[in-house]
């Protein structure tokens, strides 16, 4: 019996793609980094600013980090996807800081495996890991000027009070 591997398939070993970035994100760039020529699935979330929350109207958000704890959390992320999901080839997750407008992607999460199903359900578990566990904080900016620092209701520092 012989098993023939591909110089492809050599190359394409599982990834984990990180930026935290003041810079405007690309969806195809996040959604091109996680291709995989084994992999029949791309999964894809982006998060942008809406323009209103609770009957005020947004015009801007504003997101702070420590980079460096924020890329060793999600990090964690990607470990996690990957014990629970081994099948999963390539994770990319980029996030924002700054100002970011309405519309414009604040987080942005690609992921690849052989099916839909896994990458899907990976994605999900990523964002809703990521605004649980990683910290950056989003400052809401309204209309009228008056901004509200944010807690998203998902992370654990906030239930554990």
């Amino acid at each position: 019996m012989s098993i023939q591997v591909t110089m492809c398939e050599l190359e394409d070993q599982p990834k984990d793609l990180i930026k935290v970035t003041y810079e405007k994100l690309s969806t195809d760039e996040v959604a091109e980094s996680v291709k995989s020529p084994t992999c029949g699935a791309v999964s894809v979330f982006i998060g942008t600013t809406r323009n209103h929350f609770e009957g005020k109207k947004v015009v801007r958000l504003e997101y702070e980090a420590y980079i460096p704890m924020a890329e060793a959390e999600i990090k964690k992320i990607c470990r996690g996807i990957r014990n629970r999901w081994p099948a999963i080839q390539h994770i990319s997750i980029h996030h924002r800081l700054g100002l970011v407008n309405v519309t414009e992607a604040s987080v942005i999460i690609a992921i690849s495996g052989p099916h839909r199903n896994e990458s899907l359900e990976a994605v999900k578990y990523c964002i809703d890991t990521l605004k649980a566990t990683v910290p950056i904080w989003k400052k809401e900016i309204y209309d009228n000027e008056e901004y509200i620092w944010k807690e998203n209701k998902e992370c654990q520092w906030v239930k554990n009070n």
